[in-house]
């Protein structure tokens, strides 16, 4: 299993312990929609968009082409109750 770092980006004003309980929601909500494959998703994701299409396998591009549903779906549970920060973000990257 790949490990992955997730933090919060350009949220200013929002205290540590807000931060923390975003990061933990985004977290959990990733790893519900992923899974076991959140890191392998990632890496395929992260690859396909260095890559061209036809440099990618099968297997790669149906992996990367879970990422952009399951973030927004993290993002909305990672952003709730916290109001607006139009330029927060979450960072996720793997270790």
């Amino acid at each position: 299993m790949i490990e992955t770092t997730i933090r919060l980006r350009e949220f200013p004003g929002l205290p540590p312990e807000g931060i923390a309980t975003a990061e933990k929601r985004f977290r959990a909500a990733l790893e519900k929609a992923l899974g076991e494959d959140l890191g392998q998703v990632l890496k395929a994701y992260m690859n396909a968009s260095e890559s061209g299409a036809d440099e990618l396998s099968a297997d790669e591009i149906a992996l990367a082409s879970a990422w952009p549903k399951a973030y927004e779906k993290a993002k909305m549970a990672g952003f709730r109750d916290l109001g607006g920060a139009d330029e927060a973000y979450f960072e996720v990257r793997p270790d």
